[in-house]
């Protein structure tokens, strides 16, 4: 058997095994693995337990719940011990004169008694010096303050819960929108693996082609411009290969990054149905179901009746308060117990500022424009969530159009090349035909791969726009 013949049927059996490898690599796999659903929800759930910043974003709900915890505290009373000792040198002093005062009316009421013959009775009295501060002195109490009327506090109360709702949800969306994103990163990683299979079946190909044609040449059966094609498109498609196979990397490395791994991490593949479809309702139901389910809504409208709290907390900082103290403890230049030493009081006290130049109500102002502004921005947030329903629906049908139309190119382009490889075994047609039905084949495939994973991938966006399916959300500590 002559080299160039031997070659041609080499040649027909790697032309079968392209179309067998893109096949492949487009259908379902058999040694593929689970489903893709299975996989894709267990990288989810991986990715809600071990991301960075949704784990950052946590640590933010446990602040919101204890700020609420600190806000209802202030109902409850405070009690709270102090101690004082001191000691003291020097300082103001009180000069009393009494014995300037009384020794002269008592030297003379003594005088008296002895011209009667009796002894003196009254003694004469010294100058007193008193100072204001103890040399010692200590004051030991325990202090007991509860308020009774105070508006204040069930306002910041009512504006903490509102808060923890509002940092709640934004939890919830930060999650949907890893889920997305996890999903979205391994459909990209899967299809550029998919891509990568494809390219390299046709290398595999165009090396044996640019074998057989260097073996013609050298027979003398084809000019050299074939082999430099067949060597141009050899090298093309290694190109299209190392394209790919970095494509994969970077795919892999990201989807790793959102589930906090090492980036070069394996990924498992997954077993991708042959018929893909996408899944959608009509529009103004996917508008309504955005609208009721999507967590960025809900923390805006946390958020707005948390501003409207704060304008009633600083409008109730405008009136006076009312609460109860007790104390009661021990004083003196000794710690000891008992009479003289023992004290207790009870007092009601009202406080109340009714002149501060115009600071608190310059407070309400501020409040109240916070409440405005955060309604404004929730009803931009609903328009903007319906643009976005509208649009990625409009995406999706658009891709499930086009993978149609790519099911069937890819099929045409099968049987194109099919008879053109029948035709180059023959040798009725020319290398540079061979070529085209080839790259035509692959491109097909190429396509079809693409649109295939754009239609799960548009899915998913619309699933996110929807805020459609479970979020296995890890519960956060209050």
């Amino acid at each position: 058997m002559r080299p160039a013949t031997r070659h041609l049927r080499s040649l027909i059996g790697f032309t079968g095994l392209l179309i067998v490898g893109l096949a492949q690599a487009q259908g379902t796999l058999a040694d593929a693995g689970r489903p893709l659903g299975a996989v894709i929800d267990e990288y989810v759930r991986e990715g809600l337990q071990s991301n960075l910043s949704l784990r950052a974003q946590s640590f933010e709900v446990e602040r919101s719940a204890a700020a609420l915890d600190a806000a209802q505290a202030r109902y409850f009373p405070e009690a709270s011990f102090a101690a004082r000792y001191t000691r003291a040198e020097g300082g103001r002093t009180i000069e009393l004169p009494l014995g300037d005062a009384l020794n002269p009316a008592y030297q003379t009421l003594n005088d008296l008694l002895v011209a009667q013959g009796q002894a003196p009775q009254f003694p004469l009295v010294e100058n007193q010096t008193i100072n204001f501060l103890r040399e010692r002195e200590q004051d030991t109490r325990i202090t007991l303050r509860m308020p009774l009327i105070n508006p204040a506090i069930p306002a910041a109360v009512r504006a903490q819960r509102e808060l923890l709702g509002a940092s709640e949800y934004e939890h919830q969306a930060l999650g949907r929108l890893l889920k997305r994103d996890i999903t979205v990163g391994y459909l990209r990683w899967l299809a550029t693996v998919r891509t990568q299979g494809i390219v390299d079946a046709s290398v595999a190909l165009l090396n044996e082609n640019l074998r057989v044609n260097e073996s013609l040449h050298r027979n003398g059966k084809i000019t050299e411009d074939q082999v430099l094609r067949a060597r141009a498109e050899l090298l093309a498609v290694t190109q299209q290969s190392r394209e790919a196979q970095n494509g994969a990397a970077q795919a892999r490395s990201y989807l790793n990054f959102l589930l906090n791994r090492p980036l070069d991490t394996a990924l498992e593949n997954a077993e991708v149905a042959a018929n893909v479809s996408a899944t959608t309702r009509a529009l103004a139901e996917l508008r309504q179901a955005a609208l009721d389910n999507r967590p960025e809504l809900a923390q805006l409208a946390h958020l707005t009746r948390a501003s409207e709290a704060q304008t009633r907390l600083a409008k109730a900082e405008l009136w006076p308060t009312l609460s109860f103290g007790a104390d009661g403890g021990i004083q003196g230049e000794e710690y000891q117990f008992g009479q003289g030493s023992n004290y207790s009081t009870i007092s009601l006290l009202i406080n109340w500022t009714f002149f501060d130049g115009g600071a608190r109500r310059a407070a309400v102002r501020q409040a109240d424009a916070v409440a405005r502004k955060t309604a404004t921005q929730r009803d931009e947030l609903t328009q903007q969530v319906q643009l976005e329903v509208q649009q990625s629906l409009d995406r999706l049908n658009t891709s499930a159009d086009l993978l149609a139309t790519a099911a069937a190119r890819a099929e045409a382009a099968r049987a194109g090349f099919r008879i053109a490889s029948r035709k180059r075994d023959e040798g009725v047609i020319s290398q540079v035909e061979f070529i085209d039905a080839r790259s035509s084949l692959t491109g097909a495939e190429l396509n079809l791969n693409v649109t295939r994973f754009e239609v799960l991938a548009r899915q998913a966006e619309l699933d996110y726009a929807t805020a459609a399916g479970t979020l296995p959300l890890p519960s956060t500590p209050h």
